[in-house]
């Protein structure tokens, strides 16, 4: 068995290339072919990696989820390939796709039992936009396409199959024929999903996001005024009808245990967080999902990631959105250097 090429992510994406091994003084048990074929198929699924990586992550909101579907995928494709050979298969990234969109598929109802459960408001775990290695302008792309954490909330309450056409159509492009053969269903009925997913999600998520710039001002903005405990400040950038969700997962104090609504409200709430708050914190603007936002780091541990959403017009936070759940910033790294320039996305 070759070593996974899945393992060893950091960040949200799969990292450091993985060859596959074979014995080279004959203790294998493998023929030549079959080693041949297993290096095939390892170097295939490297090279789709980041996009089954971005697919399946935006179908679940859960970096940890989307790494252990990966490592059933490769399990699914290198079974494939000790059978019979991969020249068979004529298209082996639809066929990589399909894989992990239903092993995705499967991993969501055991997701959904867990959230039952779940302490507080759940929010996605968040994704640190990392900066890809020279040359490798195709994977820029594929991070590029991981959409906003408030879209990816919107994302949760259509159905599994919904969520799978939306993020196969509306991000990656995918035309419904594609989608039905991956989800092994009708073109009629893709398409039908597929109106379905976009009339909720446009009712409940406007087509906006701000310009760069705007978004790391109001951010920033933001971030002295909340952490600063700064009231007339918060009234200022706060809309009237701002919501804060706060994700601690029952295992942060700071947490609440439901959003809270209206600007009065969440200005006295950050007002009383900025009294009791630790005061050794360090804040770095990143890309998270694609959007300007703070990582709070405690020394060297993750402290939180907040996430604005804005107005139509810019000028006011609409939504805040404060993962401190500390399983869900297992993976986030407080990298020197790795700040974020204002200005736009490249």
């Amino acid at each position: 068995m070759s070593e996974s090429p899945v393992s060893g992510t950091t960040n949200g994406t799969a990292s450091g290339g993985v060859a596959a091994t074979s014995g080279s003084d004959g203790a294998t048990s493998r023929s030549d072919g079959a080693t041949s074929r297993s290096d095939g198929a390892t170097q295939v699924f490297v090279d789709h990696r980041e996009l089954l990586f971005a697919i399946v992550y935006n179908m679940l909101g859960s970096v940890a989820d989307t790494d252990d579907v990966l490592q059933e995928t490769w399990l699914s494709w290198q079974g494939r390939a000790d059978r019979s050979p991969l020249d068979g298969i004529t298209n082996p990234r639809a066929y990589l796709v399909r894989i992990a969109v239903n092993h995705a598929l499967a991993r969501r109802a055991a997701i959904t039992r867990r959230r039952e459960t779940y302490v507080g408001p759940w929010l996605p775990e968040p994704l640190l936009d990392e900066p890809a290695p020279a040359g490798s302008a195709d994977d820029r792309t594929l991070r590029a396409e991981s959409v906003s954490l408030a879209m990816l909330v919107v994302l949760e309450s259509l159905t599994p199959l919904e969520r799978a056409v939306f993020v196969l159509n509306e991000v990656f492009g995918y035309p419904h024929t594609e989608i039905a053969e991956v989800l092994d269903r009708s073109p009629a009925a893709v398409r039908q999903l597929a109106h379905r997913a976009r009339e909720h999600v446009h009712a409940r998520r406007p087509l906006y996001r701000a310009h760069p710039r705007v978004r790391r001002q109001a951010t920033e903005r933001f971030v002295e005024a909340a952490l600063g405990g700064d009231i007339a400040a918060l009234m200022e950038i706060l809309a009237p009808d701002v919501t804060v969700w706060t994700d601690g997962g029952g295992k942060a104090r700071s947490a609440g245990l439901r959003p809270v609504h209206g600007r009065d409200k969440a200005a006295r709430l950050f007002a009383g967080y900025a009294t009791r708050r630790a005061t050794n914190l360090d804040i770095r603007y990143r890309r998270v999902n694609g959007d300007d936002s703070a990582v709070i780091f405690e020394g060297e541990s993750p402290y939180a990631v907040m996430v604005m959403d804005l107005t139509p017009d810019g000028e006011r936070v609409s939504d805040v959105y404060i993962v401190t759940n500390p399983e869900k910033l297992a993976h986030v790294r407080r990298d020197e250097g790795a700040e974020e320039p204002e200005g736009e996305h490249p």
